[in-house]
């Protein structure tokens, strides 16, 4: 099983981590602590020694109760920075749900587009199947990043996910895009409860069935918080158990802060044979 981005395509055999930059103020986690264009690329450097295959760019913080900012705002955080780290020799995504800045982008360079809002913006779909060989990451997200967590309700949460990105990567497909390009994240937090979260988590290897890459993106989720009682700056633990779950359950792809101890986790799972090659 393959990814194939803009200039890389990523061996998906074995799983792959994706690190964190958060060029933002409001970030749930780490908001301000890479906000500069020098302390972004500091920390992409540092992530890819730590062991990172893919550096995941964003510039607008989607946390629960997140306020919306400008394209232009959000152009002028993330550019100068995908331009720095598009020169380190990784994959480099954007993550963004504004058409305006994902075309941009793709004019750079950019390898791989990971939108939370599953390319439903304007002009989106377009944008991205135009593109001869960009990667995309379609996430499910029940409402808005500022409403998603008030009373979030599904009948079956798996299928409503399943679902969805089943027919979000139908529309790509019906593009001509082939579906080496497309990977897909059931979003974990994104419009969830708890109780949606760790029945999604335990279900997980049922989105098996759609055909592509899963992307998990546990990292410091508040559900790991309430199930431990800890901050989001102390969840470094629960966070590399959940990665390793999600492994476990069929996703090729972790979306995480914690990096060198995600790596070191995998590597010590795979060696005792518990995650396959």
């Amino acid at each position: 099983m393959f990814w194939q981005t803009t200039r890389f395509r990523i061996d998906l055999r074995q799983a792959r981590v994706m690190g964190i930059v958060n060029v933002t103020p409001d970030s749930f986690s780490d908001g301000g602590k890479h906000a500069t264009v020098r302390a972004a690329l500091e920390h992409c450097e540092q992530l890819l020694k730590d062991g990172a295959d893919i550096l995941d760019i964003g510039g607008e913080s989607s946390r629960p109760g997140a306020q919306a900012v400008s394209a232009a705002e959000e152009m002028a955080r993330v550019l100068p920075v995908l331009e720095g780290a598009w020169k380190l020799g990784c994959p480099v995504p954007l993550d963004t749900a504004k058409t305006e800045l994902m075309q941009r982008a793709l004019d750079l360079g950019v390898d791989i587009v990971n939108d939370i809002n599953a390319l439903r913006a304007p002009g989106a779909v377009e944008c991205v199947a135009a593109h001869p060989s960009c990667g995309v990451c379609l996430m499910h997200m029940q409402g808005k990043p500022r409403s998603m967590q008030v009373a979030p309700s599904y009948e079956d949460v798996l299928v409503a996910v399943r679902e969805f990105l089943g027919e979000r990567a139908k529309i790509l497909l019906d593009q001509g895009m082939m579906s080496e390009r497309i990977v897909l994240d059931p979003g974990y937090g994104f419009g969830k409860t708890v109780e949606h979260n760790f029945e999604l988590l335990r279900r997980q290897d049922e989105l098996k069935v759609l055909g592509f890459p899963i992307l998990a993106g546990w990292s410091r989720k508040s559900s790991l918080g309430a199930l431990t009682g800890r901050p989001a700056g102390d969840r470094m633990p629960a966070s590399v158990a959940a990665a390793l779950a999600a492994v476990q359950r069929g996703a090729t792809i972790v979306r995480v802060h914690d990096v060198g101890a995600t790596v070191d986790a995998l590597k010590v799972w795979r060696a005792a044979g518990l995650l396959g090659s």
